[in-house]
C-alpha cells in the first residue's frame, strides 16, 4: 500500500507494506506509478519519500515475488520498469526528500539516492546490498550513487555490498541530515516544508546544469517581479522602519 498526502505545497509518499518490510513489488510499482501522476497533478513544490512505521524504509525488492523472475528477458523488464519510477522521482520539478525512517537496503538504497535530499534517523543502516545477491544496482541507483558520493566511493559500497550507519553514511556524503529518533519525524517534515515553495523548485532547475546563465538570470527576474517576493520586501521594509 503506498499512501499520499498533499500538506500545503508538500506531497508525502509513504511505502507502508509492515507486512513485507515495506519492500517493492510489481503491484508496488503499479501503485507508485498512480500516486506520482497524483502528485504531479497536485501543484506540490516539493516531494517527500518515506515507509510506514520505524524499521524500513524499504527494504528493496520484494524476493518472494521477484525471485520467480527466471529470464533475462523478464529481469530488463522489471529493472526498467522500477528505474522508470525512480527517474521520475529524481525529475520532479521540486526538491525531494528521502526521510530515511528505517533500514534502506538494496533497491531501498537506489530508492533513496533518486531523491535530491536524504534525511535518516539516527538508529537505521543504508546499503546497496544487490551483491550479496551476486547481482548490481538495476534501478538506477549504480549511477545515482556515483553521483552523490563519487566514483570510487559508491565502488567501494555497491561493490561490496557493504551496509553502513547512519553516521558513515553521513560521513561519506549518502545521508545529507542525521536526527535523533525521537526528533525524527517532526525534523524532516520541518524541512520539507521549507522546501514546499516555488524558489525551491526554481533553484534545483537552475541547479540541474542544464540552464544557462540567460534562462538563469530569466528565472531570477521571474521571481523578482512576483507578488510573493514584493510582499516579503514589505515585511522587511516595515520592520526596519519600525526601529
Amino acid at each position: 500500500m503506498i499512501d499520499l498526502d498533499i500538506d500545503g505545497g508538500l506531497a508525502v509518499v509513504t511505502v507502508d507494506r509492515p507486512e513485507a518490510r515495506n519492500a517493492i513489488s510489481r503491484a508496488t510499482m503499479d501503485e507508485l506509478e498512480k500516486v506520482l501522476d497524483a502528485v504531479d497533478t497536485s501543484g506540490a513544490h516539493a516531494l517527500a519519500i518515506t515507509g510506514g512505521g520505524d524499521r524500513a524504509f524499504i527494504s528493496g525488492g520484494d524476493l518472494k515475488e521477484l525471485a520467480r523472475i527466471r529470464t533475462k528477458e523478464g529481469a530488463v523488464d522489471m529493472a526498467l520498469r522500477m528505474r522508470g519510477l525512480c527517474d521520475r522521482i529524481a525529475a520532479f520539478r521540486g526538491p525531494v526528500i528521502a526521510a530515511i525512517n528505517g533500514h534502506a537496503l538494496g533497491g531501498g538504497a537506489e530508492v533513496a539516492v533518486a531523491a535530491d535530499i536524504r534525511v535518516a534517523a539516527d538508529d537505521i543502516r543504508i546499503g546497496f546490498t544487490q551483491a550479496m545477491l551476486a547481482i548490481m544496482p538495476g534501478w538506477g541507483g549504480a549511477e545515482r550513487l556515483a553521483a552523490v558520493v563519487g566514483r570510487g566511493r559508491a565502488l567501494m559500497l555497491a561493490g561490496s555490498g557493504a551496509v553502513v550507519d547512519a553516521a558513515e553514511a553521513a560521513r561519506l556524503g549518502l545521508v545529507d541530515k542525521v536526527l535523533p529518533r525521537t526528533e525524527f519525524d517532526a525534523g524532516w517534515r520541518a524541512l520539507a516544508k521549507s522546501l514546499a515553495h516555488h524558489p525551491a523548485a526554481e533553484t534545483k532547475r537552475v541547479m540541474s546544469g542544464t540552464v544557462g546563465p540567460r534562462e538563469a538570470a530569466e528565472a531570477f527576474g521571474d521571481l523578482w517581479v512576483s507578488d510573493a517576493h514584493w510582499a516579503e520586501v514589505d515585511k522587511v521594509l516595515n520592520r526596519l522602519r519600525d526601529k
